[in-house]
């Protein structure tokens, strides 16, 4: 996880950081105080209720999985291969390198499920990377219909994410090239035969 720059990205890394580490029971401002190695009462200044501290934590994790989308953009062409890299390194380091980070959001997925307030929260911060994949199938892709493929897609990579890091197949994730085969089979299960691959072999 990139190093936070002032005190109130600090206390949303811990903040974040303590709920994949303790899940949400574990977040207080206390706590947040105590791993970020702040005076007493800093947390509750900057994030006055818990609410506000989850938000927090919440808006600097997609700050850097959307980071994390633009690094492993590249310089590929954004065509159906290169998407299915795309997509395949941003879940490869998910599961590896940010791991952390994703159990944490699987953790605040769930709360999301039972508090209206983070709902909205979760709801409005997920909007920046819907925006992302529908502009990539609709504009690049030439998806006929890119609200529905775009639900398809992240359903997709959800479950992925949950499956392989939480679930039945923790024991044995994808690797990173298996990823990017898997993605590329949805795309074209999603937009039919890629007729520019076909021509255009290897």
């Amino acid at each position: 996880m990139p190093n936070p720059s002032t005190r109130r990205d600090l206390i949303a890394a811990t903040a974040l950081d303590l709920i994949a580490e303790r899940g949400l029971r574990g977040l207080t401002h206390r706590a947040v105080d105590e791993a970020a190695g702040l005076p007493p009462g800093s947390t509750s200044y900057h994030a006055r209720t818990r609410l506000r501290l989850v938000e927090a934590a919440l808006v600097w994790l997609v700050d850097q999985e959307e980071g994390l989308g633009l690094r492993s953009l590249g310089p590929g062409p954004v065509d159906r291969p290169g998407v299915a890299r795309v997509m395949a390194r941003f879940l490869y380091e998910a599961l590896t390198g940010g791991r952390r980070r994703t159990l944490a959001r699987l953790e605040l997925a769930l709360e999301a499920g039972r508090s209206p307030g983070l709902r909205e929260v979760y709801d409005r911060s997920g909007e920046r990377l819907r925006t992302a994949v529908r502009t990539v199938l609709a504009d690049h892709l030439g998806s006929p219909e890119p609200e529905r493929h775009t639900r398809a897609l992240l359903s997709w990579m959800e479950g992925v994410l949950f499956y392989s890091l939480v679930g039945a197949g923790s024991a044995a994730p994808p690797d990173e090239e298996e990823l990017r085969t898997s993605a590329l089979e949805v795309l074209d299960g999603l937009l039919g035969p890629d007729r520019l691959r076909e021509s255009h072999p290897g």
